[in-house]
C-alpha cells in the first residue's frame, strides 16, 4: 500500500493476526533501530540497509504498544532516488520486500480488469457469504478467461474478448477456435447444424 494508508494501530493488529504488509516510510516517521540485519552477498546490490525498528503506537483505550517491523533502504537506479519500504514480515529478504511493492500495480490492474468486466458494482446477495460466493466465481471467471487468452494466437482486447464470449455462452462451438478465426469457426458451425438437420430429416 502507499504512504497515505499508513496506520500504526491497523498495522499492530494485522501482525498480531500474521497479516503481512508492505508500505513506503512517512518521511516524519518516528522510530527506534533495535537491529541493523546483515545484507547478504547474494543480495540485489540496489539494497543499501536492511534493519529492525520499533515504532510505539498506542491502541484505543491508551495502552502503549511496540509494533516490530523491517525498514529496508533500497536505491531505485531509474528514478536514482532512495526508497524506504517498511514491513512486518522478518524473514523475506529485502529485495523481496522491495519488489512486492513495485508490483503492487499487478494487483490494482486486476481490481480494474475485474470490475470493468463483471458484474461486481451490485450484488446479488446483501449477506457475506453470498457477497464472497460472487466476488469467487467473477475471480474464477477471469481466471478461466485468462487462460484462453494464453492459448489463442489472435490479438484480443480482454474487454471485447470477455463480451464476445458471454454472447456466445448458450452456443455450442469451440471458444479457441472461435476466437482465432471466429468467421471460419461460425462458417463450420453453420455447417455442422445443416448436416444434422438435413440427417434427421431424412430420417
Amino acid at each position: 500500500m502507499t504512504k497515505p494508508y499508513i496506520d500504526y494501530k491497523q498495522f499492530y493488529k494485522w501482525s498480531k493476526q500474521e497479516i503481512y504488509f508492505v508500505t513506503r516510510m512517512k518521511d516524519n516517521a518516528v522510530y527506534e533501530i533495535v537491529e541493523q540485519l546483515d545484507i547478504p552477498e547474494s543480495s540485489d546490490d540496489c539494497v543499501i540497509t536492511d534493519d529492525i525498528i520499533v515504532v510505539t503506537t498506542t491502541d484505543e483505550q491508551g495502552e502503549t504498544q511496540q509494533l516490530k517491523m523491517r525498514k529496508v533502504i533500497y536505491w531505485n537506479a531509474k528514478k536514482e532516488k532512495f526508497l524506504v519500504f517498511i514491513s512486518n514480515h522478518l524473514e523475506l529478504p529485502a529485495q523481496d520486500i522491495a519488489m512486492i511493492y513495485k508490483r503492487r500495480w499487478h494487483i490494482e490492474k486486476l481490481f480494474k480488469k475485474l470490475k470493468q468486466n463483471f458484474p461486481l458494482k451490485y450484488f446479488l446477495g446483501d449477506n457475506p457469504n453470498a457477497i464472497e460466493i460472487q466476488i469467487w466465481v467473477a475471480l474464477i471467471a477471469m481466471l478461466l478467461l485468462t487462460v484462453i487468452r494464453g492459448k489463442i494466437t489472435k490479438s484480443w482486447a480482454f474487454s471485447n474478448m470477455v463480451s464476445m464470449i458471454s454472447h456466445h455462452l448458450m452456443n455450442y462451438i469451440d471458444v479457441i477456435k472461435f476466437l482465432n478465426n471466429p468467421e471460419k469457426a461460425w462458417t463450420e458451425k453453420n455447417r455442422a447444424n445443416r448436416n444434422e438437420i438435413d440427417l434427421f430429416s431424412s430420417a
